[in-house]
């Protein structure tokens, strides 16, 4: 039997492992969303629900899954998502056609839903308190290296190689999480003795799914009914859980109203912002011809400056009203997002650049902050539950942000290929896109101030 010590550190290094592998597959893919389309003759919306669809499984997924992999063990269930990773990893880059792809993906999002929830669950388990903050540390790392790295690494692999190897990369990885993890012989229940609430379960990820393919399909008859039907059942789910001992998620927290501006100030960045990505990817591509290489190095300017600037900032959370400090972060992001408004076939590069490092240097001052507001407001008791709320609205951010673009693209465009003849539309798309998101972004720095002086 392994040592202590050999044990902790084996789970600091999966959980690097992992956090890297979901940040990379989530973020890598954007730049070879016009050569997969091109592959497959995929129309702009069908490009967008290749990635949308992997997010908005996760979405649906990590809630429960937290549930299900604490009643029945975290070592277990990380390594059954650690297979069905690989399983939708290998199925993603052996598709031959579009319908392939998308339930590869859906595999792909399952497995990653469990790598998600189990990393973090279990360093809070077996690291002992006076090191697991070095060690969250260690795996929120993970994620941002993955961010920073995923958009050039990504254009490289598909510049260079194939689109498919963006999901092969990651698989060395994962094999040797398998047999970190096979050397653990400590196995992580913490709630054997509670029941899974599988009404509540089922009522969430029901709500999540009618909404957000709603939301995408807005500009008809039928997303209008399905989107009323996921207000529906959310408001249905909202009432459920406030009926339980063992809540699938604590409603109540969101009496606090620190806590609840702060979840919404992060769900509305996400929202606002994730999406800049993927209308910056499609103007370099499309409008400006660059290769798929040359993109991935100019996108990694925003994520590489959130990741120098979040560690800082959330350091200097504790010195500065935390509050205050978001609502700056959040209003330079404004201002970033307020020069994209204007993006369009002759605007010239290095006012885009402007732009994203207004964005990334926004960003980063902000989410450290307000992860540190919604943490710091509530009860020792639910700090993991507060922990899961953070991932999961920064989640379902990012998806409902695709689904605006899909949304526009629907509005605008239609459902067409892309193709110089609808470059114009495509700006007009991008434009209408940014404005919403200026929109959003100064909402969330509202939200950000909201109960400066408040105590709860």
């Amino acid at each position: 039997m392994i040592k202590e010590e050999t044990m902790n550190r084996y789970v600091i290094i999966i959980g690097i492992l992992c956090s890297f592998a979901v940040a990379f597959t989530s973020n890598a893919l954007s730049v070879a969303l016009p050569t997969i389309a091109m592959d497959f003759n995929l129309s702009n919306i069908m490009q967008n629900w290749v990635v949308n669809i992997y997010l908005l499984i996760i979405a649906c997924a990590s809630v429960p899954i937290s549930k299900i992999s604490s009643k029945y063990g975290l070592k277990r269930t990380l390594i059954i998502g650690l297979v069905i990773y690989i399983a939708g990893a290998l199925f993603s880059g052996f598709s031959i056609n579009e319908n392939m792809l998308f339930l590869s993906r859906f595999i792909h999002g399952i497995g990653s839903a469990v790598l998600f929830v189990n990393v973090m669950a279990i360093i809070t388990a077996q690291i002992p308190s006076k090191n697991r903050g070095q060690a969250v540390g260690f795996t929120i790392m993970g994620v941002y290296v993955g961010l920073t790295s995923a958009p050039t690494i990504g254009g490289i692999l598909v510049q260079n190689f194939s689109w498919r190897a963006i999901f092969y990369i990651t698989l060395p990885l994962i094999l040797l999480s398998i047999y970190l993890l096979s050397k653990i012989e400590k196995e992580w229940a913490v709630d054997v003795d509670k029941s899974i609430d599988k009404v509540g379960s089922l009522l969430y990820i029901l709500s999540i799914c009618l909404l957000m393919y709603g939301f995408t399909i807005l500009n008809s008859k039928i997303g209008l009914i399905l989107s009323f039907l996921g207000v529906l059942v959310l408001i249905c789910f909202i009432k459920f859980e406030l009926k339980l001992e063992n809540p699938i998620y604590e409603i109540k927290l969101f009496k606090n109203l620190k806590y609840t501006s702060s979840n919404i100030a992060s769900f509305i960045s996400y929202f606002a912002t994730f999406v800049v990505t993927y209308i910056l990817n499609y103007h370099f591509q499309y409008l400006m011809n660059l290769s798929p290489q040359t993109t991935g190095i100019i996108l990694i300017v925003s994520p590489l400056l959130m990741a120098l600037c979040a560690p800082f900032s959330g350091r200097l959370s504790d010195k500065i009203d935390p509050q205050k400090l978001a609502a700056l972060g959040m209003s330079m992001v404004s201002i970033g997002m307020l020069l994209l408004c204007f993006l369009n076939e002759n605007t010239p590069l290095y006012m885009i650049i402007v732009a994203m490092v207004l964005h990334g240097l926004g960003f980063g001052i902000f989410s450290s902050p307000n992860s540190n507001i919604i943490l710091g407001s509530v009860e020792k008791k639910y700090i993991a539950t507060a922990s899961a709320s953070l991932s999961t609205v920064r989640t379902i951010g990012q998806s409902f942000s695709l689904g605006l673009l899909t949304l526009i693209f629907s509005f605008i465009m239609g459902n067409v290929i892309i193709v110089p003849s609808n470059y114009p539309l495509l700006v007009q798309s991008s434009q209408i896109t940014m404005i919403f998101s200026t929109i959003f972004c100064i909402i969330a720095v509202v939200l950000s101030l909201i109960g400066v002086k408040s105590k709860i």
